[in-house]
């Protein structure tokens, strides 16, 4: 038992990376971004071509180099990440703000921008699963619990925490975060006392992107690379995102933890990994009868 609730935790860090960018956009803009999933294929494709020419995938490199080249792969999967939403946020929504445009236009364009950079990296990039080359060898490094953690889990952990509070450090405590957090609360208001609206919605953009281009590469490294990678993790974080609370940032935090447990730790008895997104979407809908507005249930605007 211990050995799923530790793989539903670090899953649940995963998720938690990929739902920030989800309740970083709907809390400025009231907007789901249903394109965010093709953010995580193209950030893991990015870390996957970089991986790809520089690692030797016979022997992979260990120690420092190691590090090193994971510390690369989630900058650049990161930086694709961000350069991909940005280009959304330019091209797919802000001629959209510009003409005022009903809510179901927003949603339309956001599922053909998905479409749209889909099938265009499955045409440029093959339509075959790659797996990502291994810049270590996993293996188990502790026993805590009972649970086995291994060389993945402490990966995935260190570089989602690092991530995560200094995401959290930017929105609360920075110049930017206030603006984002201003837009969040009342956008008239926020562009009448000197917030530059476009610029603060394309750094919301941008934060949300490199963290799901990041996230991206984290989860390919134990998975594979395809262009329809984003689909489901991408739906499951989006799910991790109401659940805690969107527009609330720690609730997209503590969300995407519970919902990687609560649909990892019932497979110890049901053995059916089928079953995991299943029982995710259940307990979603268990909480929300009872806390419609999530477990946190706060708008990024109060967030403090």
């Amino acid at each position: 038992m211990a050995n799923y609730i530790a793989i539903g935790i670090f899953t649940g860090f995963i998720y938690s990376m990929i739902a920030l960018g989800y309740t970083l956009v709907y809390g400025v803009l009231r907007l789901i971004n249903f394109a965010h999933s093709e953010v995580i294929m193209c950030g893991a494709f990015a870390a996957y071509f970089l991986s790809n020419a520089t690692i030797n995938q016979v022997t992979p490199p260990s120690g420092l180099a190691s590090i090193g080249w994971i510390m690369a792969c989630i900058g650049v999967s990161g930086l694709a990440g961000m350069i991909v939403a940005l280009l959304l946020e330019r091209f797919a929504y802000r001629p959209l703000r510009r003409r005022h445009a009903p809510p179901l236009t927003y949603l339309i364009s956001a599922i053909g921008a998905s479409y749209f950079l889909q099938y265009l990296a499955g045409k440029e990039f093959g339509y075959n699963a790659a797996a990502m080359p291994q810049p270590f060898t996993n293996g188990t490094v502790a026993t805590v619990l009972g649970a086995q953690i291994t060389t993945y889990d402490v990966l995935v952990t260190v570089a989602a925490i690092v991530l995560l509070v200094l995401l959290d450090t930017i929105v609360t405590r920075t110049k930017m975060g206030r603006g984002i957090r201003a837009l969040a609360q009342d956008a008239p208001t926020a562009s009448l006392m000197g917030v530059n609206v476009n610029r603060t919605i394309a750094a919301t953009f941008a934060l949300g992107g490199f963290l799901g281009g990041a996230a991206g590469y984290l989860f390919a490294i134990q998975n594979e690379v395809q262009f329809q990678m984003g689909f489901q993790p991408g739906l499951l974080a989006f799910t991790a995102a109401v659940l805690g609370g969107i527009g609330n940032v720690r609730g997209a935090m503590l969300g995407g933890l519970v919902l990687g447990v609560v649909e990892t730790a019932p497979l110890y008895w049901l053995q059916d990994v089928w079953l995991q997104p299943v029982i995710g979407f259940v307990v979603l809908v268990l909480i929300l009868m009872f806390r419609p507005t999530g477990i946190l249930g706060e708008s990024l605007g109060r967030t403090a």
